[in-house]
């Protein structure tokens, strides 16, 4: 594989870290220092006392940078654990999205009609706009918002992608 392809390898990673000012920044920091997009970033507290989060990063490089990146963010003192769940093997990932489409008569028809048809909730509804939930793999949302394009899109919000490796171990 020559480097070109390689530099397209999507990862996803997962880091567990100290829930305290700054390290969001600093995790961002060893990425922009290495010339590297972040395509997502998900951060959430997950514990009861709120003193550890769990950080998701969806990126693209090269296996050699991304295992460099990782060994690095390990190093970070707040740092519990990296994993990258696309190397673990078979995981889930999620991502919630909020749509809104205008549109009237046969356009609002259609639009309805393929919610139902990916699943997507109506959140809110005027008589010329619908707010839609879809919750899914990101291909999913992009195809249904590719579709929502033809028929009134007017605004969405995505929330990152939150992934976990599938079976009954913790990654």
């Amino acid at each position: 594989m020559h480097i070109a392809q390689e530099a397209q390898e999507r990862h996803v990673l997962t880091i567990t870290v100290d829930n305290e000012a700054g390290i969001l920044a600093k995790i961002a920091g060893l990425f922009t220092a290495r010339g590297y997009n972040i395509d997502s970033l998900t951060v959430a507290d997950i514990t009861d006392g709120h003193d550890v989060s769990r950080i998701t990063i969806v990126t693209h490089g090269p296996p050699p940078i991304i295992d460099q990146i990782r060994a690095q963010l390990e190093r970070l003192v707040p740092v519990h654990k990296v994993t990258d769940l696309t190397e673990i093997g078979p995981f889930v990932e999620r991502e919630l999205a909020l749509i809104k489409v205008a549109g009237t008569g046969e356009n609002r028809v259609e639009a309805l009609r393929l919610a139902d048809v990916f699943r997507a909730k109506v959140v809110d509804t005027t008589t010329s706009s619908f707010v839609f939930e879809l919750t899914g793999a990101p291909e999913k949302i992009d195809s249904f918002v590719a579709l929502m394009k033809q028929l009134g899109l007017v605004e969405m919000g995505r929330t990152g992608i939150v992934g976990m490796i599938r079976g009954a171990t913790a990654a």
